[in-house]
């Protein structure tokens, strides 16, 4: 036996579907948001530390304060 919709029913359905499309859409930009976020702060960290040891390696006292308070503060705001 086939079943017949109507066109109302019909509509309902597909705007069912689309609010779930909607969420999914939402979810996954989400998702890449913090995935990337997530990569800028690994690149911020390994660039901060090759920082600090070119700071180390001259002896330059104020841009191992300055780097490793850039350092501590990226910490801070990941956790």
């Amino acid at each position: 036996m086939e079943n017949y919709y109507s066109y109302a029913d019909f509509m309902k359905a597909m705007a069912q579907t689309k609010k779930i499309t909607e969420a999914e859409k939402l979810l996954n930009e989400i998702y890449l948001d913090l995935f990337l976020k997530h990569v800028h702060r690994e690149q911020q960290e390994t660039q901060l530390l090759a920082l600090i040891d070119e700071a180390l390696d001259h002896n330059d006292r104020k841009s191992f304060d300055t780097y490793t308070a850039q350092l501590q503060e990226l910490k801070r705001e990941e956790e």
